[in-house]
């Protein structure tokens, strides 16, 4: 096939093709039309190479897969339903056409997993890195409301829905969006689950958030976050020195949920073993500061880190 913007836009429309009642104009006019039920909601995530992938080391499939899983995850994040997505990029001049149909091509399980329509977007071309940004956009599941990050309440036991720490030996490229789990526990917990985020930047830094949002501080049990660790986070704790629990607790891009579960409603869920409870909790909310809770008793002030961007060197 040749190389051109037109050629390229052709062929997203053959391998794209949209379902007319949910998006009635799609890829080819100058913006898309939607069809939902209620509330839409919108969440945009910009990768770029040598930041969140690295393309002399990573096949376009797995950076386009990954480019639309971070948006997936948002919507977990809030147990909304993904609807469809809208995809903009600039590609480096020297990509040749196969390269940038591999970017869609690592996406395409992913829609037709979640059911996600790809509506449209723009492709630019540039004497630079490649970046891609994918926009999202979701409802409600019928008869449930989304969850945001600021419901935490004093008491609220804390889970996280797997394992934590390492990602970048790859998981992060190949990580499950936790859409449907999010549904269920919203379904089974209903308004006890107060609050809900995913872990892209670090445990300490996204639970920060979290207790900022909803004007808490949190506990966290060392032996219980411990616990958490995957395989990853010991293989680089063996490869880089550094403890397993600080890689489990500020390695980023796990993309796992962070909950707050209202102390009741918690304890009947774990006593089921709902899938979300990779383990044992790992902590409650309390009324101020970030705290770590030792097997002897002893707690420590710990500082929220992870991954931040625009920040000063």
């Amino acid at each position: 096939m040749a190389k051109s913007e037109r050629q390229f836009v052709e062929w997203l429309r053959a391998r794209f093709p949209v379902d007319a009642t949910r998006v009635p104009i799609g890829i080819g006019d100058d913006m898309a039309a939607l069809r939902v039920s209620g509330d839409v909601l919108v969440t945009a995530d910009m990768l770029m190479d040598g930041v969140d992938f690295d393309v002399r080391e990573h096949a376009p499939r797995q950076i386009g897969r990954k480019a639309l899983a971070c948006g997936l995850s948002d919507c977990a994040a809030m147990a909304v339903r993904p609807v469809a997505a809208v995809v903009s990029m600039a590609l480096p001049n020297a990509w040749s056409m196969s390269q940038a149909q591999g970017l869609y091509e690592g996406m395409e399980p992913l829609c037709t997993e979640f059911d996600v329509a790809l509506a449209g977007g723009d492709t630019n071309s540039w004497n630079g890195p490649l970046v891609i940004d994918v926009c999202v956009l979701a409802e409600a599941w019928p008869g449930l409301r989304p969850v945001t990050r600021n419901g935490a309440r004093p008491g609220d036991v804390i889970f996280v829905s797997g394992r934590l720490g390492g990602s970048i030996r790859g998981r992060h490229l190949g990580f499950p969006p936790r859409v449907a789990l999010a549904r269920e526990l919203r379904e089974r917990l209903g308004d006890s689950l107060h609050a809900m985020m995913d872990l892209s930047d670090g445990l300490l830094l996204d639970l920060s958030r979290m207790c900022a949002a909803s004007g808490l501080g949190a506990e966290l049990d060392a032996r219980d976050v411990s616990a958490h660790a995957s395989p990853d986070a010991h293989a680089q704790s063996a490869a880089d020195g550094r403890p397993v629990l600080e890689h489990v607790m500020t390695d980023g891009e796990d993309f796992e949920l962070l909950c707050a579960v209202g102390a009741e409603a918690a304890r009947g869920m774990w006593q089921q073993d709902v899938a979300v409870w990779s383990g044992r909790p790992i902590g409650r909310f309390v009324a101020s500061g970030l705290w770590l809770k030792h097997e002897d008793g002893r707690r420590e002030v710990v500082e929220a880190r992870g991954w931040e961007h625009f920040v000063e060197s």
